[in-house]
């Protein structure tokens, strides 16, 4: 697995994760960790795996906003524990969250993106649409 560090908040292509290495990566940064991401084309589509365990579909949110898909998710988990005479507490909380976004090509079609979380895995796949092939065009200058 090839491990890479990327500048936080940024937006990556699916065509750059595609064809830049499209093996699962984790990514660091501010002490948190990014899930790894697979994404993948076939049959007509592109698929994104992303290993998030321990999560619950409840947890995800994914959101397409002028051809930029972003999954975010975010858990709180807390513990307390006192005992019987009331001397101590011990109390534990965790907090996780993450967000990624990606720029979808122009050829997928928006309505019937789709996603399931299954066994620590959410999957997204966006189906394509024919991309129509355009010939190239003179522009006269004036």
């Amino acid at each position: 697995m090839t491990l890479i560090r990327r500048k936080p908040f940024a937006v990556n292509s699916i065509f750059d994760e595609l064809f830049d290495n499209p093996v699962a990566r984790v990514n660091s940064w501010g002490g948190s960790t990014f899930p790894a991401v697979n994404i993948k084309k076939d049959d007509g589509k592109f698929e994104i795996e992303l290993a998030a365990p321990g999560m619950k579909k409840s947890n995800f949110n994914i959101e397409l906003n002028e051809g930029r898909l972003t999954i975010s998710t975010e858990k709180k988990t807390e513990k307390e524990e006192k005992n019987e005479e009331g001397n101590y507490t011990r109390r534990e909380f965790s907090y996780t969250s993450f967000s990624k976004s990606f720029t979808l090509p122009n050829e997928v079609d928006e309505e019937k993106i789709n996603a399931k979380y299954e066994d620590g895995v959410l999957v997204v796949e966006i189906p394509q649409t024919k991309a129509e092939i355009k010939k190239p065009k003179l522009i006269d200058i004036s």
